[in-house]
């Protein structure tokens, strides 16, 4: 197993081994409740009073409040119910408190929407505003100070967890000069990387999570001004001086006081300067191996520990895979589902183009990381970028090696198909989808292939974007029907006696056969022709339309996979009586594969991942076996081999066990009684992490 190197400490981060033991220590030797008397009591109020006091010094308090609480999020919501309670009570009293609620358009969510909870409930009815950046993220102080005079509240964060861009918190309190809005600061980024002294500021509420710096979840602070309005979220038993009931979570604060500490002495952290070199070697690194990246964020306004990067014609999905392939722990800079994702709110804020927003990759490191962990990472990024180039994601100086077989590209539901022939570097796509143009061409420009055809099921197909992107690859025929089938060409005859044209590709033949009701849409027919003929049971592929499928009996044989150009359910592939299984039959878990690997040697364990992620996999063998890279993409044309072969135990095991779950029903359906998926996946097979 490799060590994984964690570089997305934004989201969270190790614990510190400091931390970690002040935690047990709290709940072994230091067990009692701060709020008790007796000397148990008094030993773990001290954990706490020193941890406070800590706290105050190095964040300078000052005579404002400093409580402990369960994170930033709890923190946001105590500081926008206590401005709101304040600001109702104020227009009660008939004095004047402003219309807008402002909030950054780059905060975090957890901001707007407590903003909008709190104000429903509370029944102030005021109007929220989000406040504009610039295309580098910071806030427009212009804008700020033309509605100063109307603002009730305003949120700002000091460093955005996407970009790590910083904010000018000297321009907005100026921008904010005269005014009587109250002011929150989302300090969570801040801890550890900004120097701040907030009692110097006119900064009202500062929350703090401590697991971004070192500490356990379920711990952070909330810094309130002193003189700043402030009602309890929680009531109740009146711990932490009346200001957050519910007895106090001791682990986490002798964990985050232990941190603290640190800080404070200065003996346990990176440098800023430390900090900007290896920021510095990694942006190398991935200028190097990733041509054409952009970053989105301006690194001499930016915290030294975060990147953000897009690269063109990458989806961050696919960036994200093969990083985490390499066992490097990376985020998307928004939320993705399973095909597309959906573009970062805090890019499109600023105005960047669509395919940065929606390609956007975050890299972020804390201040513990050192240079063995930065060294580690980039030659683990010289070797994702390696295996994008081999799989012809990313531009090469060199042609890649020719693949043979069967190509499956999917979106939403429907399909393209590559047929591929390594010796005659040719190949023939079948519907191509408007989504799959630009992959499909800089495949075949990787590969150096001539595409003799490119046809569809349905007549004017769309098929002419294509055409015109694929150049001189593609071989333009002199005339071709509504399909893209070439009028000149040879016929074959298939089992039911029809002859019907057919290209010829290497050793095989594609046949078009004519189907549907007045037979307005075509099927194509793939196999290795006999005399001149193509029987039935030499077609192993059958590409159409959902409707022409049942026409296809006569000419095909039990065997033959079904290749559909619609796909809703993820089945890749189909035969003309599935079979059925159960879910429950196909799966494995990670502690019955040994036992059941050591029961079937002759078993084959089957990596689905896509071929970059393969690649970029540091240690591709697993417990001692070898391992077949067969992605999804190319299943179908896997599956009509191995339904031809004696039967052999398939396990089937992707990232986190989805795909490999769909690899083993395709292969159950298609009659393969022996089709497995390693429940979980790799990820729960994790190494320890280098954490940075």
């Amino acid at each position: 197993m490799t060590t994984e190197i964690y570089l997305d400490s934004n989201a969270t981060s190790v614990v510190l081994p400091a931390a970690l033991a002040a935690a047990t220590d709290a709940m072994g030797q230091r067990y009692g409740n701060p709020s008790s008397t007796h000397a148990t009591g008094l030993q773990a109020k001290a954990i706490l009073d020193q941890a406070r006091a800590c706290a105050m010094r190095l964040l300078g308090v000052g005579q404002g409040r400093l409580m402990f609480n369960s994170g930033a999020t709890e923190g946001i919501q105590t500081a926008v119910l206590s401005a709101l309670v304040a600001l109702r009570e104020r227009r009660d009293a008939g004095q004047p408190i402003g219309t807008l609620l402002v909030y950054g358009a780059t905060e975090h969510k957890a901001v707007p929407e407590s903003l909008a909870h709190w104000n429903r409930l509370l029944g102030l009815n005021l109007t929220l505003h989000k406040l504009p950046v610039d295309h580098e993220g910071a806030h427009s102080l212009q804008a700020l100070r033309a509605i100063a005079p109307q603002a009730a509240m305003v949120c700002t964060m000091a460093a955005n967890n996407e970009t790590g861009v910083i904010s000018d918190l000297a321009g907005i309190a100026a921008a904010l000069a005269g005014s009587q809005a109250l002011w929150m600061v989302d300090c969570v980024q801040a801890l550890g990387k900004l120097k701040l002294d907030l009692a110097a500021t006119r900064i009202d509420y500062a929350p703090f999570s401590g697991h971004k710096l070192y500490a356990p979840k379920g711990i952070g602070m909330l810094y309130v001004r002193a003189g700043a309005p402030f009602t309890p979220l929680i009531m109740g038993g009146g711990q932490e001086g009346g200001q957050r009931s519910g007895t106090e979570n001791m682990a986490g604060i002798a964990a985050l006081g232990a941190v603290l500490a640190a800080l404070e002495r200065g003996d346990t952290f990176r440098s800023t300067a430390e900090l900007c070199g290896f920021r510095a070697r990694l942006a190398d690194s991935l200028r190097a191996a990733l041509p054409g990246v952009v970053f989105n964020n301006p690194f001499d306004k930016a915290l030294p520990t975060t990147l953000n990067f897009a690269v063109p014609g990458l989806s961050s999905r696919e960036l994200m895979d093969v990083f985490d392939a390499a066992d490097v722990r990376v985020s998307a800079g928004s939320a993705c589902s399973s095909s597309k994702a959906a573009p970062s709110y805090v890019l499109d804020a600023m105005g960047l183009p669509l395919w940065r927003s929606a390609g956007a990759i975050r890299m972020s490191f804390g201040p513990l990381v050192d240079a063995a962990v930065i060294a580690a990472a980039c030659a683990r990024i010289e070797r994702c970028g390696a295996a994008l180039r081999a799989a012809c994601l990313i531009p090469s100086e060199r042609c890649s090696a020719p693949h043979d077989g069967l190509l499956q590209l999917g979106v939403e539901g429907a399909c393209s198909w590559m047929v591929l022939d390594a010796d005659s570097r040719s190949c023939i796509v079948i519907d191509p989808l408007p989504d799959h143009v630009a992959r499909i061409e800089s495949y075949v420009r990787c590969q150096n292939y001539q595409v003799q055809a490119v046809v569809s099921t349905l007549p004017n197909a769309g098929r002419a974007m294509l055409v015109e992107a694929l150049g001189r690859h593609f071989n333009r025929h002199a005339e071709a029907d509504d399909y893209g089938w070439p009028r000149q060409g040879v016929r074959i005859a298939l089992a039911n006696g029809a002859r019907v044209p057919a290209l010829q590709l290497g050793a095989q033949v594609l046949a078009c056969l004519p189907c549907g009701t007045g037979q307005e849409l075509r099927a194509y027919l793939l196999g290795v022709p006999h005399d001149g003929a193509l029987p039935a049971a030499a077609v192993r592929f059958a590409f159409s339309a959902r409707p022409a499928q049942q026409g296809l009996a006569p000419v095909s044989a039990g065997h033959t996979l079904l290749c559909p150009t619609r796909d809703e359910h993820n089945q890749f592939c189909t035969i003309a009586e599935p079979v059925a299984t159960q879910a429950a039959e196909a799966q494995l878990d990670s502690a019955a594969l040994a036992a059941f690997l050591h029961a079937h040697p002759d078993a084959l364990l089957i990596d689905v991942r896509e071929p970059h992620e393969f690649a970029a996999t540091v240690a591709p063998a697993w417990a001692g076996r070898s391992v077949h890279s067969v992605p999804l993409s190319r299943l179908a044309e896997h599956a009509s081999a191995w339904l031809h072969a004696e039967p052999t135990p398939l396990v089937f095991f992707c990232r986190s066990g989805n795909r490999s779950l769909k690899a083993a029903h395709c292969l159950r359906r298609l009659g393969h009684p022996q089709a497995y998926s390693l429940n979980g996946g790799v990820a729960l097979a994790a190494p320890l992490p280098l954490a940075a």
